[in-house]
């Protein structure tokens, strides 16, 4: 309560700076109209004090504002305690006429008086009823005041007749009290209507503000909120017998467009795409942009699932069907997934998007222009939040941890390097390999958070070693889409490297090409060219899979190769596999980058390899990936005891 009062009295003492400014012209005016009735009444030296107690009030005032701080800014106690006082004696001061002639047997002065009096009251209800400390400061005073003027009134006697002009001085008073009180309600009414005006176009911009957060700004389709929201609710109104869909589009042939014609052409694709799609299902459907190229739509009261696929077929003609820009004809696909109630494990919301997200992506796989209807038999049960628990606490408690992998020359077999592959080590499932459990970290969005421990475990696992005294090489850790897609993951990262610095130096970045297919492959590159700047050491991983990985040479630069498994199991047995190989180890050579064949199972391999020039390799043939303590064993096997020991 006491501070309330104290935050009330801070937010006025502004105010009371300002209106001391206001009417002071009008206020001496309307204060020497009063002396000088007061001098007729024969008051002449109590007129002469009043007048200077005016001019002292007046001019104090003055100062004080100019005393005043900017405007954002609050007065110091002193400045808004002196500023308080000159504001309420300057009301005092002014209602003193009142009691110079309260004591007249006149009854036109009396009534003047008592109209000053009545109009100083009237004018400070008026002017500050907005600042509640500020009015009682004036009135209480005032009120004072008035218990004075009564007490010194003598008896009034109406007997006596009093000449005309005397009663032409409380009408001109009256006159100027009407003209007032007139200019104040008309200033009320001002502010009145500004403050609805005000009030209407703050209204007005709430409701721009609300659309624009449940639109979609290009498309005017509803954000992925306002479309969860309408979901929700026309699952409430859904009727027996009546199912509600989700379908889902995926763009297939979009990013060619905005990377031949321009984004403009891109956006017009987006725009002319949404038209159809909310014209196609009008009613009481929902038509939504979840961002990029993915659209949603919600469709009501459907009879049955073949009835739900006919108007998703409907929804991927009107799709496919030329878009015109600038004279040319531009065409894209979709792949559709399409979730119904009464298929699906969950019919919530979050079920049915998630279904729909699932069965869009299995549309992707088959091939462009495909529309999948979701089957709980046939996909894999969505991750669940006890799954999510569980992995957040093996990254926590370091269940998940690096095994090494080594690399080895192949002409030699001495070890020259690991690459560190996740491991599980569950409580109940034993050691479980990275393709157990990458694909559920992918799902539960997990990627980023594990890619930044398994970066900061190698580094710290190789710190160790180089205290020990032992040589690792190089080691490779795999960098996910997530962690390069991000300012933060990259960040993390770095911050990662600058806590071991020394072992930063035998740290190598091994990206795959598939990082860049997706629509962060800008994001990446350029977090990429970031890290190389710091120095940092990177492989391109999968290389010759695919038309990316030398579309990628061009770009970055990369000090090592790595030949995709599926290559490698081609040997002896592949005349093409041999081919690739050997363009690989060429361009290798002609970048002046190291190549590494991956997946060595047998001898065989290993001889082409070795005929072929191929001088660095890995796979189960030279082991498996083992735990630090077995990498540890290796290196001592290899290295001279005393190398190991002397930096022990």
């Amino acid at each position: 309560m006491i501070a309330r009062f104290f935050d009330q009295l801070r937010h006025e003492t502004r105010f009371v700076f300002l209106i001391s400014r206001r009417g002071l012209v009008k206020r001496l005016v309307v204060m020497s109209m009063m002396l000088a009735i007061c001098l007729y009444a024969g008051k002449l030296a109590e007129v002469r004090v009043v007048a200077q107690l005016v001019v002292l009030a007046e001019a104090l005032a003055l100062v004080l504002q100019r005393l005043q701080p900017g405007e954002d800014a609050d007065a110091g106690p002193r400045l808004a305690a002196a500023m308080w006082g000159v504001n309420v004696g300057s009301t005092l001061i002014y209602l003193l006429p009142s009691m110079l002639l309260a004591e007249q047997d006149s009854v036109p002065l009396l009534l003047v008086g008592v109209i000053w009096l009545f109009g100083i009251y009237v004018h400070i209800s008026n002017s500050f009823v907005a600042l509640p400390v500020h009015n009682w400061s004036q009135m209480l005073p005032a009120f004072a005041m008035a218990i004075v003027v009564f007490a010194c009134t003598p008896g009034i006697s109406f007997e006596s007749r009093s000449p005309m002009y005397e009663w032409a001085m409380p009408a001109m008073l009256m006159l100027i009290y009407g003209s007032h009180t007139f200019e104040s309600l008309t200033l009320q009414k001002d502010t009145q209507r500004a403050l609805d005006d005000a009030r209407a176009e703050a209204n007005a911009r709430l409701l721009t503000l609300e659309h624009m957060t449940r639109h979609d700004g290009l498309t005017g389709l509803l954000t992925r909120r306002a479309f969860d929201e309408g979901l929700a609710k026309l699952l409430e109104r859904r009727r027996d017998g009546r199912e509600v869909a989700v379908m889902l589009f995926d763009l297939d042939g979009f990013k060619p467009i905005n990377d031949t014609y321009s984004h403009d052409a891109g956006d017009r694709v987006l725009v002319v795409i949404a038209e159809r799609l909310a014209r196609l299902v009008g009613g009481e459907s929902l038509a939504g942009r979840l961002g990029g190229d993915e659209f949603v739509l919600a469709v009501s009261g459907l009879d049955s699932a073949a009835t739900g696929m006919k108007l998703a077929h409907a929804a991927l003609r009107e799709i496919e069907s030329p878009i015109d820009y600038e004279e040319r004809e531009l065409r894209v696909g979709a792949s559709v997934g399409i979730a119904l109630t009464g298929r699906c494990d969950d019919d919530s919301v979050p079920g049915l998007c998630a279904a729909a997200d699932q069965a869009m992506y299995d549309a992707k796989d088959r091939g462009a222009n495909k529309v999948v209807l979701y089957d709980p038999a046939a996909f894999a049960p969505r991750p669940s939040a006890d799954d999510r628990l569980a992995l957040t606490r093996a990254l926590d408690d370091g269940a998940i941890r690096p095994h090494y992998q080594p690399v080895v020359r192949l002409d030699t077999g001495e070890t020259c390097g690991f690459e560190a592959l996740p491991v599980w080590h569950h409580p109940t499932r034993g050691v479980l390999g990275s393709d157990q459990f990458m694909p559920l970290l992918s799902e539960l969005g997990l990627q980023g958070d594990f890619m930044n421990r398994m970066a900061r475990r190698v580094l710290a696992d190789l710190s160790l070693l180089l205290v020990e005294g032992f040589d690792p090489g190089r080691v490779s850790v795999d960098l996910s889409e997530v962690a390069l897609a991000t300012q933060s993951g990259c960040a993390e990262l770095e911050r990662a490297l600058a806590i071991h610095p020394d072992a930063a130096g035998h740290l190598t970045l091994e990206i795959s090409e598939a990082v860049f297919d997706g629509r962060s492959g800008g994001l990446i590159r350029a977090s990429l060219l970031q890290l190389r700047r710091a120095a940092m050491r990177m492989s391109l991983d999968g290389f010759g899979t695919g038309f990316a990985s030398f579309q990628q040479l061009r770009q970055l630069d990369f000090e090592e190769l790595k030949i995709a498994p599926a290559i490698i199991a081609g040997l002896g047995t592949d005349r093409a596999a041999e081919v690739l190989i050997g363009g690989v180890l060429g361009i290798a050579r002609g970048l002046e980058v190291a190549a590494v064949a991956e997946g060595i199972e047998n001898e065989d391999q290993l001889a082409h390899l070795r005929r072929m020039g191929c001088v660095y390799g890995q796979g189960d043939l030279f082991g498996g990936a083992e735990p630090l303590d077995a990498v540890r064993c290796r290196l001592f096997s290899e290295q001279p005891p005393r190398q190991a020991a002397a930096g022990a």
